[in-house]
């Protein structure tokens, strides 16, 4: 009996938190042996968030999550968890906080539109598209969940621009 539960239509709903890491401790209790750890986070109005970040998270350029760095978090705000205070995700991505820059992660269709309709890419051969592990991705992005690094968009519906960088996250 199918329950619709693999529904090729379902898309993940991926929802970023903004704010500045206050401590770093590893992941008690995980069973991952070390391999993961728990992470928070307080937002600009004083909200704390917990992450739990695991060898299966991206992090953009493989930069080291420390104390006083400014990141965005992305989480799959599909997935079951628990409900507690502070709350607590499992990070799916983490970009550090750069002036001027912005990231979305989001599955982006044939037309290199995001699910959420909000964001178009126009990609040429000077955008580099990699992998999770940085190399090169020798396929075509669309219809994939990205990761995307941007500066400047049109103030079009949906909003477009010509990425500094595409990541595309296989694992998803």
């Amino acid at each position: 009996m199918d329950f619709g539960f693999r529904n090729r239509n379902f898309r993940k709903n991926f929802m970023m938190i903004q704010g500045t890491i206050t401590d770093i401790q590893a992941a008690a209790g995980s069973g991952r042996g070390g391999c993961a750890q728990f992470v928070t986070l307080e937002q600009e109005d004083g909200g704390i968030v917990n992450f739990i970040v695991s060898a299966d998270t991206y992090v953009l350029n493989f930069e080291n999550l420390y104390v006083g760095m400014e990141v965005m978090f992305f989480y799959d705000a599909d997935a079951p968890m628990i409900l507690i205070y502070p709350p607590q995700y499992q990070a799916v991505a983490v970009a550090q906080v750069f002036p001027g820059q912005s990231v979305a992660v989001s599955f982006f269709n044939r037309n290199l539109v995001s699910s959420d309709g909000r964001l178009q890419l126009n990609l040429d051969d000077n955008v580099p598209v990699r992998t999770v592990n940085n190399q090169n991705f020798s396929g075509n992005p669309a219809n994939r969940y990205l990761m995307v690094v941007y500066d400047r968009t049109t103030r079009s519906i949906p909003a477009q621009t010509t990425p500094q960088l595409v990541v595309v996250l296989c694992n998803l």
